[in-house]
């Protein structure tokens, strides 16, 4: 049997809490799944060459092939990123792009169902970066929203080593003058329990609906 649900992480950082949150989800399935870290792979931006037009493939030679066929298979799919400098971030963007050459005359990726888990510092960035997302694989995928996920994440500054000298600090830039990194604990994804049980009954759902 082929994987039902793929977990999609844009995320760079090492089992960052988008990911754990991500593998959370597809564990919540009860589906065959595969979790895929973006960062590990080479998938770049769609280079507008139209060459995918008559036959939905994208003619960019990257992993981007390989992916495509693992998303055409799948029947569910849940999307993960993150915004730094308050923008998606590229990795997921590039993805996001080459989903173009899915959607010429034949829409592969309609009727899929879908989810998104988003990391973030400020709710302001989420609610326009959710909208986006909404945009993307709702209004031009045609894919069906099950629910999107924002997760509180970290400040880069807090752990890089530099954060309490650095005069271009995000921590004083954020939590404001004489802010230390160490007034500010270490988010984790397990410790934001409504977070993490709407996350769960996401994916439970996700599941349901694909066994049904």
């Amino acid at each position: 049997m082929g994987v039902n649900v793929l977990g999609i992480s844009g995320s760079p950082i090492k089992n960052s809490n988008t990911d754990r949150l991500i593998k959370a989800m597809l564990d919540a399935t009860g589906c065959e799944s595969e979790f895929i870290k973006l960062s590990e792979i080479n998938v770049r931006p769609c280079m507008g060459c139209k060459q995918c037009v008559t036959d939905n493939i994208c003619k960019v030679e990257d992993d981007f092939q390989a992916l495509s066929l693992k998303i055409q298979k799948a029947k569910g799919i849940i999307f993960g990123a993150y915004t730094p400098y308050g923008q998606i971030d590229g990795f997921t963007k590039a993805l996001l792009e080459r989903f173009w050459s899915l959607r010429h005359v034949n829409n592969l990726l309609q009727g899929k169902l879908c989810a998104t888990v988003l990391t973030c510092l400020m709710p302001e960035m989420a609610v326009h970066t959710n909208q986006a997302l909404t945009m993307e694989l709702v209004h031009y995928e045609h894919m069906d929203m099950l629910g999107q996920i924002t997760v509180s994440g970290n400040l880069p500054c807090m752990t890089c080593g530099q954060g309490d000298e650095c005069e271009m600090s995000g921590v004083t830039m954020i939590y404001g003058e004489g802010a230390k990194t160490s007034d500010h604990g270490y988010c984790r994804v397990e410790d934001q329990t409504e977070t993490w049980e709407e996350a769960n009954t996401i994916g439970t759902r996700m599941g349901k609906l694909l066994t049904a």
